[in-house]
């Protein structure tokens, strides 16, 4: 059970929170917090008669409207309901649930004006795992995420459909089930709920947990590539790296020394001075990704930490203001800049890959006995490259677009949610290439006479249950397959993770 409270989210606690699959509770000075904000804003209602926007008013262009009190509940209503307009893909569970909890945070901060009933229901929904149906298209990534988020809050109401035990129902189905009742939204619930960055952020944590376990494989699959390549370690003495002292470069140089340690390979004498770039630079290729992470990290730490509806309520000090904490901006830059990031980790990869099969430093073409009756690892290369160049495309920046909506009220936009599915599929794509390196690097070190180090060694072998050696063509889809599957099971630790 993980409480939430004061204390900020890190990276480390949500890959705990979610690793480890932990429930979560709220601390009692976060109930406080809530039911103040509430308080205040309901006295606030009664005894103000100046408009609040969202509160006593119409939303974006028809902000100048006044609503009676008596329609305020409704007016909050009708903003969920017009508001769940998504289409598109499915957002994966995963990031539906991270959805819930960054908007279980925020809320938390006791500046939205929420009933406690209705965060305790988003808890609940976090805890047994009834998961919102939301959609991947309907977000500008402005005036918070309004339609992804819409489809989060629409099963408060009793509407919508939502995802239990791994069946799409109707979220009445499941009220009945756990014998609830609908939650009726006060003044400004609706747009507390809608207002925010929980679709963005949700992606974006995703996005660099993974992204840091690819970091990780990304270094130890070059290594292999590197010994088997018959390449030589010089590049990555610390003392070429200290006239050039970026981290991540550091890091790297330093990481893959370690796991190359013992190779009888790498002991060897060497015919030829210099290696290829996409293995004499791993250090500043993948170093500069390690580098853009961290920066990533800080733009999305700080958000899932932060109050992103509108208006925000100040209660110590009297005051409601409408201003624009909905804003994308930061996190559409986080994604691009880590879209382009992984995106060089694959397009580095496939060159190295490329390299093995080429029949170079002693390997036989395609890593195959018997080349031309068997295409050995031809074609996987070409799938390498195809991906790659795909993620070339998709890592072209969204956040230099924008676009007019709700009558001009709303006249820049950040289009992050875009940014934040295209990261999704890049880095999904790079997990893909960095499969099919892994396979053609164990297959070339098949072909060579001395041992790699005992770290290698045992991975490999390891490796070896999923994927076996290649000596006839056969089917490598399902090879492919299983080296991704091979990676996405390998567990690693928060100290390999440099976060």
């Amino acid at each position: 059970m993980y409480t939430i409270s004061s204390q900020p989210f890190s990276l480390s606690i949500l890959n705990r929170i979610v690793s480890e699959q932990l429930k979560i509770k709220l601390s009692e000075e976060i109930k406080e917090n809530i039911i103040n904000c509430r308080k205040y804003l309901d006295k606030k209602i009664t005894t103000s008669l100046d408009p609040i926007y969202g509160i006593n008013t119409g939303f974006g262009s028809l902000c100048d409207v006044k609503i009676d009190s008596i329609n305020l509940v409704k007016l909050q209503e009708n903003l969920v309901r017009s508001h769940a307009c998504g289409t598109g893909d499915l957002v994966p569970e995963s990031i539906v649930k991270m959805m819930l909890l960054l908007k279980i945070k925020s809320l938390s901060f006791g500046y939205s004006g929420v009933q406690l009933e209705t965060v305790e229901r988003l808890v609940a929904f976090y805890n047994h795992d009834i998961l919102p149906i939301v959609y991947t298209q309907g977000s500008l990534g402005a005036s918070g995420d309004l339609a992804p988020l819409a489809h989060l809050a629409l099963p408060l109401l009793g509407e919508g459909m939502v995802c239990y035990n791994g069946t799409k129902l109707p979220t009445s189905e499941v009220f009945d089930i756990f014998g609830w009742q609908s939650i009726s939204l006060q003044s400004k619930e609706g747009l507390a709920l809608l207002n925010g960055t929980q679709f963005m952020a949700a992606y974006g944590i995703h996005c660099l947990l993974k992204s840091y376990k690819l970091s990780y494989m990304a270094d130890l699959i070059s290594s292999i590539s590197l010994d088997a390549f018959d390449g030589r370690i010089e590049p990555f003495d610390s003392l070429i790296h200290l006239l050039r002292p970026h981290d991540g470069q550091m890091k790297t140089a330093e990481r893959i020394k370690s796991f190359l340690m013992g190779s009888e390979l790498m002991l060897e004498p060497k015919t030829h001075v210099q290696d290829p770039y996409s293995f004499r630079c791993i250090p500043q290729v993948h170093g500069a990704t390690k580098d853009t992470l961290k920066f990533v990290q800080n733009t999305f730490v700080t958000e899932i930490n932060s109050v992103t509806d509108n208006p925000n309520i100040f209660t110590k000090e009297d005051k409601i203001i409408s201003g624009g904490n909905f804003h994308g901006q930061p996190l559409a830059f986080g994604f691009d800049f880590l879209k382009i990031a992984m995106a060089e980790i694959g397009n580095i990869s496939e060159r190295r890959t490329y390299q093995l099969v080429s029949g170079l430093r002693g390997l036989p073409a395609f890593l195959v006995n018997n080349s031309g009756l068997n295409s050995g690892l031809m074609i996987p290369q070409y799938t390498a490259a195809s991906i790659v160049s795909a993620n070339k495309q998709l890592a072209t920046p969204a956040s230099i677009d924008s676009i007019v909506s709700s009558n001009g009220q709303e006249d820049h936009v950040s289009m992050g949610a875009n940014s934040a599915v295209q990261a999704y599929i890049i880095i999904d794509n790079v997990e893909r290439v960095l499969a099919i390196e892994l396979f053609n690097a164990s297959q070339a070190l098949f072909f060579k006479d001395k041992s790699s180090s005992p770290f290698l060694n045992k991975f490999i072998n390891k490796f070896r249950l999923s994927v076996p050696l290649v000596s006839t063509d056969r089917i490598f889809h399902e090879d492919i397959e299983n080296s991704i599957k091979f990676i996405q099971n390998t567990d690693l630790d928060n100290n390999d993770l440099l976060f």
